[in-house]
């Protein structure tokens, strides 16, 4: 009798632990930006520290793919740009009819819009990319969002003035290596590998193109997700000057549906372990609790995230 108890209570030990058990995929983007490595530092930080959480990082299209995963209803975290997370909550642009009740669980680090040429195109300004080959990131990414938004406020057409690419990060630097493109958008945090990878190429000299100005534009169609910012000269080798550029933020996002404990939990242990996540890819140091703004996200919090900020001194609601 008492060793059938024994074996009663070993297997309703091993039920309670596999029903415990949680298995999450993150969205992240391609191999060649920032989401991917950060994503994948996210997942093996949530397993090894939240108890029965399984979690793995996915190569995806970038944020417009992470959003329509987490649309899906399925446990998913998704890394994406606030512009991407605003349509998809509103049900428009390449969401149209589509609406995902998303939420934000925090604000993770300045994604920089970058434009990217190299001298030898004689690209300086946004207007010279007319009749220019140019890819405008890859499709199911942000890039392509903003990079859309950026060229309309150049007063640009992105079909009748350009011949357009829809190409990765990584696969745009090898296509103007190549010279199969003249000049490429890619929208990450800095420094992003590939670029940096253009910038230490022998005889390709890198070349940024201003675009800041453009802000204004497009936040008056668009809402209030720009500002005007700097990539400093010193983040890629040949800069001859500081780039000035449009940046949005990033966040960390998951589906309304999520339990406000497992969102309470993947909030507690990002911050706590961010060391850990530094050591993956220096943007985690943005990733603080004064960046936590209600003005941040322009979609609702997850109710999880607000009750571990409340505790830390930072109110959402």
């Amino acid at each position: 009798m008492k060793l059938f108890a024994r074996i009663i209570a070993i297997l309703a030990g091993a039920f309670a632990l596999g029903a415990q058990a949680q298995n999450i995929s993150i969205g992240t983007g391609g191999t060649g930006g920032v989401y991917y490595p950060l994503g994948g530092g996210m997942a093996a930080v949530l397993s090894k520290y939240v108890p029965g959480m399984q979690a793995t990082a996915e190569v995806t299209g970038g944020s417009v793919a992470n959003l329509q995963l987490i649309g899906t209803g399925k446990p998913y975290l998704g890394l994406t740009m606030a512009d991407a997370t605003l349509d998809a909550y509103k049900g428009q642009d390449k969401f149209k009819g589509k609406p995902v009740p998303v939420r934000t669980l925090m604000v993770l680090y300045p994604n920089r819009m970058h434009v990217v040429t190299i001298e030898s195109t004689g690209i300086t300004k946004m207007a010279d990319l007319k009749g220019k080959r140019v890819s405008t990131g890859s499709g199911g990414s942000a890039t392509e969002v903003m990079a859309f938004r950026v060229i309309e406020a150049a007063g640009l057409d992105k079909d009748r003035d350009m011949t357009r690419e829809r190409l990765g990060v990584a696969e745009s630097v090898s296509a103007l290596k190549d010279r199969k493109i003249d000049a490429f958008f890619w929208v990450g945090g800095l420094p992003t590998a590939a670029v940096t990878d253009l910038a230490n190429t022998p005889g390709a000299k890198i070349k940024m193109i201003d675009h800041a100005d453009l802000v204004p534009a497009m936040n008056k169609k668009y809402g209030d997700l720009y500002v005007e910012d700097v990539i400093p000269k010193s983040v890629y080798r040949g800069m001859d000057k500081d780039n000035h550029q449009a940046t949005v933020m990033n966040l960390l996002v998951a589906g309304q549906n999520m339990d406000d404990k497992t969102a309470y939990n993947i909030v507690k242990t990002i911050f706590e372990k961010r060391d850990e996540l530094i050591r993956v890819h220096k943007e985690a140091e943005n990733i603080k609790l004064e960046n936590q703004k209600a003005a941040a996200s322009p979609v609702p919090w997850h109710p999880g995230a607000v009750k571990y900020l409340a505790e830390h001194g930072v109110k959402i609601n």
